[in-house]
């Protein structure tokens, strides 16, 4: 029976042959890789809403903060205000 590869498996392969990674540390690095690119709008304003709520932040800075990231994402969503920002985060 043939092995069955992955989409991805020509880039482990990459990285295994260009990198010091072992073949399971360069598969964590590739599937952490894609669950950071597949993270919504949604998600990303939740956890980054957390992460800067635990550093101190008060809500003020924190969706301003949000709002300047947004557009430097890999995927750039549609710019949104300071309260759909709160609407995702606290419906």
């Amino acid at each position: 029976m043939p092995e069955r590869r992955t989409s991805y498996e020509d880039l482990i392969d990459h990285l295994i042959r260009t990198t010091p990674l072992h073949r399971g540390e360069a598969t964590r690095v590739v599937l952490d890789v894609l669950a950071y690119f597949n993270e919504t709008t949604e998600e990303y304003v939740r956890r980054r809403h957390r992460e800067l709520q635990a550093r101190g932040l008060v809500n003020a800075e924190i969706f301003e903060r949000i709002g300047e990231e947004l557009p430097h994402r890999a995927v750039a969503p549609a710019t949104l205000s300071q309260r759909q920002l709160r609407r995702i985060v606290y419906g």
